[in-house]
């Protein structure tokens, strides 16, 4: 066997095969080296002398990437970058790439089942059957969806999709994103509003920014506490973005009506949250990315970035571009 021409290694994956990224990067000639790293070290021991990097949940480090001897390209399998030291990367001459566009429809259709099943109680009804009882009585209010407002907290890709789809059961679309133009919004669909505005005039509001220094609980005490009293959290983005305890309180003191998160600060087995003991909040496991179509195209794009960049080629989803040609 020929001596291979690169070396690419996953640092961890959710993925019932890797087969897609094998032959992929078969085709380049490149090894393929597969782990489920638990710790920094592990990821700097695995990468020190990779060409390549896929990324999903392991933390790649400053640290890391300064051991580096080889790597032109780290590549994440998700939307969001946060897991890597992007600055670190930038300043190795390095290519952080993302996938942007893998599972639109998807988060957006958790982050509705989500809104949903707070406003018609679906959890708690479902529950409360099982255990023999038969009265809708003991979860009232519930209220009319036409005509209430959805606040989405950042309107990238997901935010617009979910955004056509609740219109068309009768919300009403605000939304705070300081990047976008209020040309740009109200094109789209929705009233462009500043971000204490949409809190307390939304009957539910939905989190699609990415995790930054800045928006890392960003929803806490003060936010919280300007919710309506019937208002709804939504959480389909990243979990620090939500201060935990804050919600805890505003919750179990019904300064808002309840939460949907399907992401949260600790994604580990066993779960360990008291959000868990509270009926008003339901949690799924960082599931909304999640279809079989999603996964698939998921790996495609990511692996795709790494071969583009070994082999020359511009990658699709460069996170920054600067360093391109460098």
């Amino acid at each position: 066997m020929s001596e291979k021409r690169f070396r690419v290694a996953i640092t961890d994956h959710p993925f019932p095969s890797t087969e897609i990224e094998a032959r992929e990067l078969e085709k380049i000639g490149a090894e393929l080296v597969v782990r489920q790293c638990k710790s920094e070290d592990e990821v700097l021991e695995l990468t020190r002398d990779a060409d390549g990097v896929l990324n999903t949940y392991a933390k790649v480090t400053g640290k890391v990437i300064q051991a580096m001897t080889r790597c032109r390209v780290i590549a994440t399998y998700g939307i969001g970058v946060d897991n890597v030291d992007v600055a670190a990367a930038t300043g190795k001459g390095i290519v952080v790439t993302n996938v942007p566009d893998y599972c639109i429809d998807e988060v957006s259709d958790h982050a509705l089942a989500l809104l949903l099943a707070l406003e018609r109680k679906v959890v708690p009804l479902a529950g409360a059957v099982r255990k023999g009882s038969w009265n809708y009585q003991h979860y009232r209010p519930m209220f009319r969806l036409r005509g209430r407002k959805l606040g989405l907290v950042g309107f990238g890709k997901i935010a617009r999709r979910l955004a056509e789809k609740a219109s068309a059961l009768g919300l009403e679309i605000q939304t705070y994103d300081p990047w976008l133009s209020e040309d740009a919004v109200r094109a789209a669909g929705a009233k462009p509003v500043g971000l204490e505005e949409l809190v307390r005039t939304s009957d539910y509001v939905s989190i699609h920014c990415p995790l930054t220094q800045e928006t890392r609980n960003l929803f806490g005490d003060r936010l919280l506490g300007m919710m309506k009293p019937t208002a709804y959290l939504i959480n389909t983005a990243r979990g620090p973005i939500v201060d935990e305890a804050a919600l805890y309180k505003a919750v179990k003191n019904k300064v808002i009506a309840g939460a949907a998160l399907d992401v949260l600060c600790s994604e580990r087995e066993p779960v360990e949250s008291p959000l868990t003991e509270l009926e008003e909040v339901i949690i799924t496991p960082h599931a909304a990315f999640y279809s079989e179509e999603a996964v698939r195209e998921q790996q495609l794009k990511a692996v795709t970035q790494v071969v583009k960049v070994l082999t020359g080629q511009r990658p699709d989803y460069p996170v920054n571009p600067g360093v391109l040609g460098k």
